[in-house]
């Protein structure tokens, strides 16, 4: 039971809503949810305490600051989770709500404002010694992009991407292969940044054409920072991770402790409170640049349940724990003492989409006939689906996610296929047929794959799913 945060506004919906309120409920706190015009009814307004409307519809609702902090103080709440996107790495929502007397449950405004902005992380990666992908570490010009393009490639690299410098999630994302593509993809990448986050800046770096994709989750309470482990995310369709494994099944203990120890650096570096995940690309094969830091989520993840799965540790529970004071000490938590895991653990992202003839995700959408999700040991689902419920277009397709655990990686992937086939989503088209499949690939079981073998994979993958 924490000490002061007797109700909790949740400043998000959707299936992290969900997850939330259950999480408060547990600790014996008070939970508010807030639900725009078009998500009355929705699950995580049914599971918590209380629920109040905002007056508006679709993610304009929920990235109202000042209306969530209103609600907020109105409710009697001592606290707000921002849940994963929409406010969650704003500095200037966190700033507004201790403004208002809020706890913000996350990082400091500071430390958002840091490591949201990607060029700033970079830097301070190079303070700390921690290996970077050559690159441009500010927001650059087109006439900056075409040159470092043409310096690259002068050296033998396969080509460049280019990154929003603010947000995350492949949005403002493009990988450059070919000089005449580095003008209308630098046009792309700044449009998509500004229309989602709001900030068009974006930056370079060199391209890791064989990467895998490896992330760390750490928590700190201003003092102390440990690790939770690692996850492997390197399963990607255009940059947007669909199945994410903890631990990772095939890194090499020794390069598992050096990325480790390089986020624990650059997270005391910053005296980081709160939980976050700091990213890398990792190329065994590489003599001279084995792994580079990519960037830092000062939030929760999408995929954080994959280490609860393998450590045991409720990570929403212990962010309001923080949050409310409580040290990692407190907690059981040590610096210099390794969290046991235990197995492996594989999510698999199911989201209500069709696929184009070139494998390009489109939104779906229908009334939800029928849902039956899979059970037994090691197996969990995340979801804010139900039955006869429509949901609404105006957000991002996730529907679901299905956690399965199991005593190694070959255990959990056949109880993966085994859940997989136990899902069933009727009058709503989802993407369940290409996850079984995927599920089936030597690949999969081998994990010899890197972040852009999915695409290549997806025209036999369609094949073999029959879409």
């Amino acid at each position: 039971m924490i000490s002061y945060a007797e109700k909790i506004l949740i400043a998000n919906r959707g299936e992290i809503a969900v997850r939330i309120a259950r999480a408060l409920h547990d600790l014996g706190c008070a939970s508010v949810a807030v639900f725009a015009q078009d998500d009355a009814g929705a699950l995580h307004t049914q599971l918590a305490d209380h629920a109040v409307a905002l007056q508006a519809t679709g993610p304009a609702a929920y990235l109202d600051g000042a209306a969530l902090i209103v609600a907020a103080r109105a409710q009697g709440c001592d606290a707000v989770h921002p849940g994963y996107g929409f406010l969650s790495e704003s500095a200037a929502f966190a700033q507004a709500c201790t403004d208002a007397g809020l706890t913000f449950i996350g990082p400091t405004p500071e430390q958002l404002a840091l490591f949201g902005d990607k060029a700033r992380a970079r830097a301070l990666a190079a303070e700390c010694g921690v290996p970077l992908m050559p690159g441009l570490n500010h927001a650059t010009t087109l006439s900056e992009a075409e040159a470092f393009f043409a310096e690259q490639m002068a050296q033998g690299a396969g080509g460049i991407v280019i990154k929003a410098v603010a947000g995350g999630g492949g949005r403002g994302m493009r990988v450059v292969e070919r000089a005449e593509d580095v003008a209308p993809l630098w046009q792309r990448c700044t449009s998509e940044a500004q229309a989602a986050f709001g900030e068009g800046g974006v930056y370079v770096e060199r391209l890791m054409p064989r990467a895998r994709h490896i992330e760390v989750q750490v928590m700190g309470d201003g003092a102390q920072v440990v690790s939770l482990g690692v996850r492997e995310c390197t399963l990607q369709r255009r940059f947007q991770k669909l199945v994410e494994i903890a631990p990772s099944p095939t890194l090499a203990a020794g390069l598992r402790a050096r990325i480790e120890q390089a986020a624990l650096a650059m997270a005391r570096r910053a005296g980081y409170r709160g939980l976050g995940t700091f990213e890398f690309l990792v190329d065994e094969a590489s003599a001279d640049l084995p792994f580079v830091f990519i960037e830092a989520n000062p939030r929760l993840q999408v995929e954080h349940t994959v280490t609860e799965a393998v450590t045991g540790i409720d990570l929403v529970a212990l962010q309001v724990q923080v949050a409310a004071g409580r040290t990692l000490a407190e907690l059981g938590l040590a610096e210099d003492t390794p969290v046991p895991e235990r197995g492996f653990a594989i999510q698999w992202r199911i989201n209500a989409e069709t696929l184009d003839a070139q494998g390009h995700a489109l939104p779906a959408s229908g009334r939800i006939a029928h849902l039956a999700w899979p059970s037994g040991p090691g197996v969990r689902v995340d979801t804010h689906a139900q039955a006869r419920v429509v949901p609404s277009p105006h957000y991002d397709s996730l529907l679901a996610k299905l956690i399965v655990h199991g005593p190694d990686f070959a255990a959990a992937l056949r109880r993966s296929q085994r859940a997989l086939a136990e899902c069933h989503v009727d009058g709503l088209t989802v993407n369940l047929p290409l996850l079984s499949a995927l599920a089936e690939r030597p690949e999969m079981a081998s994990q010899q794959v890197h972040t852009r073998w999915l695409e290549a994979a997806l025209p036999e993958l369609l094949d073999a799913s029959k879409i």
